[in-house]
């Protein structure tokens, strides 16, 4: 090795240093922002950034709320491969509100920010690699969200086109009668946006089965009122659905 290649390195060296004092002992900048994105793995070091990532998980909603709104302030969730899959897996946060704030994170880094830029390959990677994995729980999550911030649709619908089996599971979730109603319609509704034709044959099964319940209330009009949610609200949202779907 030439002297000249060891003065390179030992200036490199005292470099990352630097920067990792700077991390420790300075206050968040947009310069610091700059510097973390071009440096992969230092922004984790960063002590708010750490102890945030962490407060997502404390049992105190107000916690994970304020810790949220520290990360949103870093913009960490579009820099870091880490965060990016920690708030994946938040799509299960139980308080409703801290949720859809969640979920509407996740999508936005699925499009481009206000400045027209894409979050790093590398942070998307990770989040999809997660919703990939998505089953039954969490899909219903979002649509819950759905009900409470009808806002939030185009987010889920990036979510849930990134969940390879995202159709099936819908599918488990609008054919259950134990589901609430309003459930299963969000669910017949993102079958539709996001074009999941392996759900059609369960879309046709139960218009089928609610048209022949719905004829044959109509013939016997004396008939006690049914006594479960009313199904028959589902049949314009399947139909609605169904004609989106065999369009495609």
């Amino acid at each position: 090795m030439t002297v000249p290649t060891r003065i390179m390195e030992r200036r490199l060296a005292g470099r990352v240093i630097m920067d990792l004092d700077m991390l420790y002992l300075t206050p968040v900048q947009p310069t610091f922002l700059e510097v973390i994105e071009t440096s992969s793995g230092l922004l984790e070091l960063f002590p708010a950034v750490w102890s945030s990532a962490e407060g997502l998980t404390s049992p105190d909603v107000h916690v994970r709320s304020a810790s949220l709104n520290r990360l949103l302030e870093l913009g960490a969730q579009r820099i870091s491969p880490l965060i990016s899959y920690l708030l994946a897996t938040c799509i299960l946060e139980p308080d409703l509100p801290l949720r859809c704030r969640i979920v509407r994170t996740l999508g936005e880094l699925l499009i481009v920010d206000e400045s027209g830029r894409q979050a790093p390959d590398a942070v998307r990677r990770h989040m999809v690699t997660y919703l990939a994995q998505m089953r039954t729980r969490p899909i219903f999550c979002l649509l819950q969200a759905a009900i409470a911030e009808p806002n939030l649709e185009a987010h889920i619908t990036h979510l849930l086109n990134n969940c390879p089996h995202a159709g099936a599971h819908l599918a488990e979730i609008f054919s259950n009668r134990g589901v609430p109603l309003a459930v299963r319609q969000q669910a017949v509704h993102f079958v539709g946006q996001a074009g999941f034709l392996d759900a059609l044959p369960s879309l046709e099964r139960l218009a089928s089965r609610l048209e022949a319940r719905r004829n044959g209330q109509q013939s016997m009009p004396f008939a006690p009122p049914p006594t479960t949610q009313d199904e028959s609200k589902l049949l314009h949202e399947i139909n609605q659905t169904l004609w989106m779907l065999r369009q495609a």
